[in-house]
Order: C-alpha cells, then structure tokens, then sequence
C-alpha cells in the first residue's frame, strides 16, 4: 500500500470523506475503516478550532496534512512501545492504520526528482556555498509543501552547494 499522487483536484478532507464512504460500501477491514473514522474525526476537531479562531471554512489542506503526519508519529511510537512490551499484535494494528493514513499523504521527492527539485532551487536563489543550505531548504519546503523529508532533502541540497 503505497502512498496516493497528490495531483488530484480534490481536496484532502474531500479524498477523506469519498474513501469513508467507498470503504464503509465495500465493506472494507475493520481496521481500515476505524482508522478512516479517527481520520475524520481529527479533521472534523480541527475544522471546529478553525471555525473557532474565525476560519470560516475550515482548516486548509496543510493542517489536514500536518494532522496525518502526527498521527503516524503517534502510531510509529506505539507500534515500538508493544514491540518492546511484546505485545506483537497490538504493533501490528498500529503498523496497518499508518498504512491507511499513509493512502493520504504525499509521496515524498526522491532520486532524481528531488535531485532536479534541488538544482532548481539552487539556481532560483544562486545560491553557492554551504552557509545557504537553510535558504534552500525553506525554498525547497515552500515549493513542495509535505513533499520534502529534511534528512534526504538536507543532504541533496549540501551536495549540490559543494558541486557548483
């Protein structure tokens, strides 16, 4: 189960809601729809704190993001925490829901795609020395919002600043 290409024009909490009701239909895996509802359920949370601080429609698709990515990291800390108290199938469970929230994430740049997103930014800026590998990064997060994993981007962006 690979992560969904972001290219659609629905949005996040859109694709959310159509996968509920497609697998609530398909009478999908109990683990997998249970996670679709605590999915929904953050969302829904986080739409209500919006509305509250005078959003009116809601929270946009970079905090619908940002709420899937903790709930990976919430669940990858669980998943350790039963690995370690033996409890195997616990771990297991929690490994299947980052699947599923995973479905919703974007596919992070890698090889050559990040290599080309990382020249790119580094001519943009004319950038040449490594003192600019912050100005990159934050160029690189902006341009690609979710799409960049700081380590890997981190290191494409240092090779490239020593290259040129």
């Amino acid at each position: 189960m690979g992560r969904e290409d972001t290219s659609e024009t629905m949005s996040l909490k859109a694709r959310i809601v159509q996968a509920l009701k497609s697998e609530t239909e398909k009478g999908a895996s109990d683990v997998e729809l249970a996670t679709l509802r605590l999915i929904e359920c953050a969302v829904r949370d986080r739409d209500v704190c919006a509305r509250g601080r005078g959003v009116g429609e809601g929270c946009p698709d970079a905090d619908v993001r940002a709420v899937l990515e903790t709930m990976v990291a919430q669940r990858e800390v669980s998943a350790r925490e039963h690995d370690e108290a033996g409890r195997i199938e616990d771990a297991i469970r929690e490994r299947e829901e980052i699947e599923v929230i995973e479905k919703f994430l974007p596919v992070p740049l890698s090889g050559a795609k990040l290599d080309a997103a990382v020249q790119d930014i580094v001519e943009d800026l004319g950038a040449s020395k490594l003192k600019d590998v912050g100005r990159c990064m934050s160029a690189l997060k902006d341009k690609f919002p979710g799409m960049v994993e700081s380590g890997t981007a981190g290191k494409a962006v240092r090779d490239a600043l020593t290259r040129s």
